[in-house]
């Protein structure tokens, strides 16, 4: 690995003295660092876990002001490298995870010519003393889908965080800064970098049982509660990124029961991208659907269409099917019913290849539909779930339930290789994807589209039982991405 300093930029003297006030500060603290450590167990065992929900294990990990090491080297990660301004610090990480590699050097004056999957800014914003030059130098070391992950204390801990320093309850640090995630989005966009995701954690640090978890798992995410938390944290990825080439295109379709459908969808469906494909998985149906595939297979010779028949059973075991045989770089979904039109798909294709968007959403509930497309209670419903899964997500998700989903096949087997944590518990397919993006901190974005009444058949959905199913997935979903993340 080769080191460097960010281009001769000549050294501000109050930056030179403001770091080495902090460096002295942690040479002296290393000592007792163990200690503190241990005394305050409960806070740094949830910072551990939070980051471990955000960072999979085996990616390539960069930490600015990574201290003792330990939460690096909780992270378990393929290609872990902790910087941190104090020398005796980076002694101490050495010791404790040789396993790792860690040098001695301040975030502003750091680079290396290397790329990392994620970058680690853990209780490090209060120290800094210039965070855009050190934004500057994190985004020399991203590709395209690093995602960078700041956390910090919130000012309304303030008075608190004086007081248990003044009874020795908590090391008395030299924090300097204080800012908002407010700050931190607007330094990071100077930085050419973008939010994902903003939020807050951690309503009570200290290890008290079952209250430990309700507080942090259930009070901390109650609207007017959560800005009561101690930390915030920001997600960021790199600022809009389009491809710089066209991207090859597989479309799934679904369906069960759609024979007089697949014709007008192999008519209908445009080629898209570099090349296209059109794979058709048909789950069990009573009428000839596979049947009018093969015909048309025979009939259109010019394009790449295939079939697949289902084993399984439900959209999401069809869409999995469907994703798992896909030979190209970016998945749609198209369902057979065609109430979404497929000529809306290039849309979603340019929302993706122009890097407005990682994970491209259909929603159905921006223009007025076609009479009889949707009755009110499944536009009452739609809009209850896309306000409890927006929530969830910390990303504004306007529908939750169109079948329409784009995203690049990389993102997708991210999901799909993290998919034990959710488990198969989505007969639908929407929430396995937007909980997996969510998890990856994909950038979810909705692509507004006319949603259309069904020409032929019926539909497979049954309001109200599929309606209580949808409530377990709520209550499922926020036990997943907002309890099990704090529960030590």
């Amino acid at each position: 690995m080769t080191l460097s300093s960010p281009a001769a930029i000549a050294r501000n003297p109050a930056e030179e003295e403001h770091l080495h006030s902090v460096a002295s500060f942690f040479d002296g603290f290393a000592r007792d660092e163990g200690r503190w450590r241990r005394r305050n167990r409960t806070y740094y065992r949830l910072v551990e876990s939070i980051h471990r929900f955000l960072i999979p294990e085996g990616a390539s990990v960069l930490e600015i002001g990574s201290g003792s090491g330990d939460l690096l080297a909780a992270l378990r990660p393929a290609r872990g490298l902790g910087v941190d301004v104090s020398d005796e610090m980076t002694k101490l990480a050495r010791t404790r995870h040789p396993e790792l590699e860690f040098v001695t050097a301040a975030g502003e004056q750091f680079v290396a010519d290397e790329q990392f999957d994620y970058v680690i800014l853990s209780d490090l914003v209060p120290f800094a003393f210039d965070l855009e030059t050190l934004f500057r130098n994190i985004r020399s070391m991203a590709h395209d889908r690093t995602r960078v992950v700041v956390h910090s204390y919130s000012q309304l801990w303030r008075p608190l965080i004086r007081l248990a320093e003044m009874l020795g309850l908590k090391p008395r640090k030299p924090i300097s800064n204080w800012v908002t995630p407010g700050d931190v989005r607007n330094l990071l966009a100077l930085a050419d970098f973008e939010a994902v995701s903003v939020s807050r954690q951690i309503l009570w640090p200290k290890k008290v049982p079952l209250l430990t978890t309700l507080l942090n798992g259930v009070v901390a995410h109650i609207w007017g509660l959560r800005q009561l938390c101690l930390t915030w944290w920001v997600v960021a990825k790199p600022a809009r990124t389009p491809a710089s080439l066209e991207l090859s295109v597989s479309i799934v379709v679904p369906c069960r029961n759609e024979a007089g459908m697949i014709a007008e969808i192999v008519d209908r469906t445009p080629e898209l991208g570099t090349k296209s494909e059109l794979i058709f998985v048909e789950g069990g149906s009573t009428d000839d659907t596979a049947a009018e595939v093969e015909r048309q297979i025979a009939t259109h010779p010019e394009r790449r269409i295939v079939l697949h028949r289902q084993t399984g059973k439900g959209k999401g075991d069809a869409v999995r099917l469907g994703f798992a045989h896909a030979r190209n770089e970016l998945l749609m979904i198209l369902d057979a019913d065609l109430t979404v039109a497929p000529e809306d798909l290039p849309k979603f294709y340019r929302a993706v290849v122009d890097g407005h968007a990682d994970f491209a959403n259909g929603s159905r509930l921006v223009y007025d539909m076609q009479a009889g497309a949707m009755q009110f209670l499944n536009v009452f419903g739609n809009k209850f779930f896309s306000a409890v899964f927006s929530s969830l997500l910390e990303q504004p998700i306007k529908d939750t339930l169109c079948g329409t989903k784009v995203l690049r096949r990389s993102d997708y087997e991210a999901i799909a290789r993290a998919r034990s944590y959710f488990g198969d518990f989505d007969p639908f397919g929407d929430f396995d994807l937007l909980l997996g993006a969510a998890r990856q901190r994909l950038r979810i974005v909705d692509v507004p589209v006319r949603y259309a009444a069904r020409t032929y058949g019926q539909t497979n959905i049954s309001r109200f039982r599929h309606g209580s199913l949808l409530l377990q997935m709520a209550a499922f979903g926020f036990y997943k991405l907002k309890i099990k993340p704090v529960r030590i």
